[in-house]
């Protein structure tokens, strides 16, 4: 038989009509093409800029339409399933199938995190969703958006309602402004003025990385995104690697209750650079990459100027700092997640060994910190170890930084001690909220659980916690009273992780979403839940999977009345 009449084979659709005029699958649609090409300008069309292209689309059309994938696909030399899969991973991103209609213009986003809940949300969202009209607005349900100082929080556009009511959004609506508020900072000009960069500059003329390294360890800075790892035995683990090396900045501060790196950054940015430019000489880091949670517009907005401030005084090399926007997924606070993220691809995070410090941003050795560990990295740098190795309360040395939220008088960021109890740091907050008694913390984060009042002597560091079945984490501290349940906040902090697995291993992904279910039975099935529990940290992956039945243990633990 002729290669024409073999039956299936592909033909350009004339003659007898079984071939096909295109090639299968979705079509190039050249006035999409035109307009993706258009919005991308000249930047290099590379994989690892798939995100932020995504995000020119999705700001400029309000969703991510079919034909206008196919046409990032096509422009960036993609399969469509690499676009799409990434498209559909991020929780920001509105893929749209030729069958759908697009989302409404206005978008309400109303955070459901576990200071938000005490603060209202849920009638919040009830009301903005019974007070809408569908077609045109599209209230949401959003996880912790890094406020819970303010909260009930709400997110219109790129814009943040604090202290949230229906009548405040509404107001927001008819003025029609959903941009970011900028608060007050301080830029480079005040910065320098004040002595900033100056240790910078003398480290580069001659300085010493090692004896650096060395009052860091003097000093007993650890990791303050929640590992705790010395921060300056990391430098000579990426050293030990051959170049190139990288540095990535973790700005994925998606910790429900924790604020303190963006509390940092809309006020003191420079600190938090100067410290990044600090760890990048003592590596010799190519390059840094900011890896900003898209949560935060206004510090996305201030580190763009500043970062260009810096370029222009000649502080660093145009293009050396690379930042870039995160677009709402919890699970890219874990540094391997964040690198697969910053690669343009979806945030798993990888198996270990071989470690980041080996194998980390395109395969080359990489330096990850926490905003708030460069922040410190600066102010050693510039004052000496003693501001941190020179504190001493309840037999811990040093400082940290506590996000506080929940029943308190004023919830905020404390810098305090390392030796603090939520005793201490309820009376720094100036006590209770009217008409609440203390009943409950949660220590660092819904990854660390729920510890009872009776525990309130415990200081809040690294190592202390951990006896308790717990650990401080990144010291997101939510407060409740007696007027709250143990037993609502654990199931809160699971639906949480239920929501924001990443799906990889199956002890995580469906063992979050067993745990809800069994969570929200009128009787807890302690001994199957213990079981799951079990599975849980044995198995998963990283730390999301293997912290997640925390709330769950301490509930059973200190609280079994309620269960």
């Amino acid at each position: 038989m002729a290669l024409d009449q073999q039956q299936g084979i592909w033909k350009s659709g004339r003659g007898n009509g079984r071939g096909r005029a295109t090639p299968k699958g979705r079509q190039l649609d050249d006035r999409a093409w035109d307009e993706v090409k258009a919005l991308l300008g000249t930047r290099p069309r590379r994989r690892d800029l798939l995100i932020e292209f995504l995000h020119l689309i999705q700001d400029r059309h309000g969703h991510l339409s079919a034909a206008h994938l196919r046409a990032l696909a096509e422009e960036m030399r993609l399969s469509m399933a690499e676009v799409w899969e990434v498209a559909t991973f991020y929780a920001h991103f509105d893929p749209v199938t030729e069958d759908q209609a697009p989302p409404p213009d206005l978008t309400i986003r109303v955070c459901d995190s576990l200071s938000c809940e005490l603060a209202g949300s849920e009638a919040l969202f009830r009301a903005l969703s019974d007070g809408h009209d569908p077609a045109r607005v599209r209230v949401l349900r959003a996880p912790c958006m890094g406020r819970c100082d303010t909260a009930p929080v709400a997110e219109i556009g790129h814009r943040h309602v604090d202290h949230a009511t229906p009548d405040l959004i509404r107001k927001v609506i008819e003025a029609g402004d959903f941009h970011p508020v900028m608060p007050e900072y301080e830029t480079l000009a005040t910065y320098l003025a004040e002595g900033g960069y100056a240790e910078l500059a003398e480290l580069r003329r001659g300085g010493d990385w090692e004896q650096v390294q060395e009052d860091l360890l003097t000093a007993g800075l650890r990791g303050m995104g929640g590992a705790g790892f010395p921060s300056g035995k990391k430098w000579g683990f990426v050293r030990a690697n051959p170049g190139p090396r990288y540095l990535a900045v973790n700005g994925d501060e998606g910790e429900p209750g924790t604020f303190k790196d963006r509390y940092y950054l809309e006020r003191t940015p420079h600190l938090m650079l100067e410290g990044m430019l600090i760890a990048a000489w003592a590596v010799e880091a190519e390059r840094c990459y900011i890896y900003m949670r898209d949560e935060y517009p206004a510090v996305l907005q201030i580190l763009r100027t500043e970062i260009a401030a810096l370029e222009e005084a000649g502080l660093v090399a145009p293009g050396y700092i690379d930042l870039r926007r995160g677009a709402g997924a919890y699970i890219c606070g874990e540094e391997s997640a964040m690198i697969e993220s910053i690669e343009g691809k979806r945030g798993l995070p990888r198996l270990r060994p071989p470690y980041v410090a080996q194998d980390g941003i395109f395969g080359r050795p990489t330096l990850v910190h926490n905003v708030e560990t460069l922040h410190w990295i600066a102010r050693i740098t510039r004052e000496g170890h003693q501001i941190k190795s020179g504190v001493t309360h309840n037999d811990r040395k040093g400082m940290r930084s506590y996000s506080l939220s929940g029943r308190v008088a004023n919830p905020g960021v404390y810098l305090l001690p390392a030796g603090t109890t939520i005793r201490d740091l309820i009376a720094a907050a100036g006590g209770m909220a009217e008409g609440h008694v203390f009943k409950a913390y949660q220590p660092g984060g819904p990854s660390s659980g729920l510890l009872p009042a009776s525990l309130d002597d415990v200081p809040l560091d690294f190592d202390t916690l951990q006896p308790h079945g717990t650990f401080i984490g990144s010291a997101a501290v939510v407060v409740l009273s007696d007027r709250d349940s143990a037993r609502d906040a654990a199931l809160n902090m699971l639906r949480f992780f239920e929501a924001e697995s990443c799906g990889q291993c199956t002890p995580c992904r469906v063992g979050c979403e067993k745990a809800v279910k069994l969570m929200s039975a009128e009787t807890w099935d302690r001994e199957l839940l213990e079981d799951l529990s079990q599975v849980m940290v044995d198995a998963s992956i990283c730390g999301l999977g293997q912290a997640a039945p925390n709330p769950i243990r301490l509930v059973m633990k200190h609280f079994p009345e309620e269960i």
